[in-house]
């Protein structure tokens, strides 16, 4: 009833999110202070309690997360134009507010500079914090250290969403090798082309790995985040859970004795937002698995899926087919991976015949096909030589 809302598509959202440096030694650690100072009244609560959070000039609310990445989001939109507009207004004018307190954004998915290290004090990252740490070492890296591009997209009407959350799915793999760039993390080289990736889908496993496809995705996602652990039981001043409490047992009355309580609707939507997989529905459908862009690098990517989206399913999925499945080996490898790149290059081919469903500029179209297409064969290139 929530998670997976049927309708025509028709808005389209993205959201960036960015890892912040010192202008002067980005190698630095960030401190709260300096970051609340720099984003002013738009600051969120979590960064400045009672802040009033005022939104950026065309709408986006700045949120920030535990490691003090910065994100904004717009309001949805009804045209691709207006949603780059509105999103490059917005990216501008946060940059700025950073650069008056010589902050910068960073330019990749990962922190390739510092460790980790949460600068928010509030009860759900402390939570999530204690919760991750007895899992490895990956947690406290996608909180604290990770920055991705979201692009948001409705899940259409109720005889086609399994195809539209198939073909996101299948697609992922040749997207995340066309737009990996996050190699390096605390100044050494990982070997894998996203350690954002490789960080994300280890921090939870398997609730942030892919779900399983067949079947109707409302029923696989609501099996999933029965079995997910619970990471933050709102309960008194600590948020920590009972180790290996999952939601389901909580709702049937299994951790009485450790919990005081049975569940509501308000802490099953709760939990919702503590799982993150590469997709997740909210009404509309959240891609997440792509690393942060440098600039206006976010541009390409939005107008590649939301233009695959418009077209036919059947199309989509022939294209990403190759690699459909082969998370690990795009992460790993990213287009140096054979049939990653494979799929890349249908994809990107399909893609650009159709971008001009997206109604954005024909010189901007013109421009990221273009890039797309210099990605691919540039790595095509090394591959033969």
């Amino acid at each position: 009833m929530v998670c997976f809302k049927h309708g025509p598509p028709r808005l389209f959202g993205v959201e960036l999110e960015w890892t912040v440096h010192h202008a002067d030694d980005p190698h630095r650690p960030l401190d709260a202070g300096r970051l609340s100072k720099a984003l002013g009244l738009h600051a969120p609560a979590t960064l400045v309690r009672g802040s009033p959070q005022l939104p950026l000039s065309r709408g986006a609310l700045v949120t920030v997360e535990p490691g003090g990445q910065v994100e904004i989001s717009v309001p949805a939109a009804e045209s691709i134009p207006r949603l780059i507009d509105d999103t490059a207004a917005d990216a501008a004018e946060l940059t700025a507010l950073l650069l008056d307190a010589d902050l910068i954004p960073g330019a990749h998915g990962l922190d390739p500079f510092r460790a980790p290290r949460r600068i928010l004090t509030v009860p759900r990252y402390a939570a999530m914090e204690h919760a991750f740490q007895r899992l490895g070492p990956h947690g406290p890296r996608m909180m604290c250290s990770t920055a991705g591009l979201q692009i948001c997209l409705d899940a259409g009407e109720q005889d086609e969403t399994a195809l539209r959350w198939r073909a996101l799915h299948d697609l992922g793999p040749a997207l995340v090798g066309l737009f990996a760039n996050s190699r390096r993390r605390a100044g050494s080289d990982t070997g894998w082309a996203s350690a954002r990736t490789e960080a994300t889908f280890g921090t939870c496993a398997p609730f942030t790995e892919p779900p399983p496809l067949d079947g109707d995705p409302a029923a696989a996602w609501a099996r999933m985040a029965m079995e997910a652990p619970v990471l933050c039981l709102r309960r008194g001043d600590t948020w920590d859970a009972p180790t290996g409490l999952t939601f389901g047992a909580w709702a049937d009355g299994l951790a009485d004795g450790q919990v005081p309580d049975r569940p509501t609707y308000d802490d099953l939507d709760y939990h919702l937002s503590t799982l993150f997989p590469p997709v997740r529905p909210r009404g509309y459908l959240e891609v997440r698995y792509l690393d942060a862009q440098p600039g206006d690098g976010w541009i390409a990517p939005t107008l590649l899926l939301t233009a695959l989206m418009s077209a036919p399913m059947d199309q989509v999925l022939a294209a990403a087919e190759p690699a459909a499945g082969r998370w690990f080996p795009a992460a790993r490898e990213g287009l140096e991976d054979k049939l990653v790149l494979q799929a890349a290059r249908d994809v990107v081919d399909l893609g650009t015949e159709v971008l001009d469903r997206t109604g954005a500029d024909p010189e901007l179209i013109a421009a990221v096909a273009t890039r797309l297409q210099r990605i691919v064969d540039d790595t095509h290139g090394r591959r033969a030589s």
